[in-house]
């Protein structure tokens, strides 16, 4: 090993080129429709959610891990990591629902289902699936 980088070759700055020519496609698709993609919501959202996740949710990400890693037995370890992975994703895509979003007054069939509760079952169904996988584990070794 020489310690130098590896050279970019032919296949890199193809795919670079095509890249950065969809990314403006999309760029000058968000300013010539403007009145649907209303660029300075956009760019609040696209700004606002990147701090949301680098300020926020990374965190604490990293602070669930630690804590995680450091109180849960080994033998349990990777179903709780599973079931907080899958709590999280389910309750991030479910969260516009909980709250309404999209919910029109004069059409009842808009969001028809009792979300919040739904979302608390499919919840408590992973974390009961997890209990049973952890209890199984812990008599398969005992």
């Amino acid at each position: 090993m020489s310690g130098e980088a590896p050279k970019a070759g032919r296949l890199f700055w193809v795919s670079a080129a095509v890249g950065w020519g969809v990314i403006a496609w999309g760029v000058v698709g968000i300013f010539s429709n403007s009145v649907d993609t209303r660029p300075a919501n956009l760019a609040r959202f696209v700004v606002g959610g990147a701090l949301l996740h680098d300020l926020v949710v990374a965190p604490l990400a990293i602070l669930v891990g630690v804590a995680v890693a450091r109180t849960v037995p080994g033998r349990a370890r990777a179903p709780v990591q599973a079931a907080l992975a899958i709590t999280a994703v389910v309750s991030l895509f479910a969260y516009p629902l909980v709250r309404g979003y999209g919910l029109a007054a004069n059409n009842p069939t808009s969001l028809p289902y009792n979300y919040g509760r739904n979302l608390a079952i499919i919840v408590g169904l992973v974390w009961a699936v997890t209990a049973i996988v952890v209890i199984v584990k812990v008599k398969r070794e005992a």
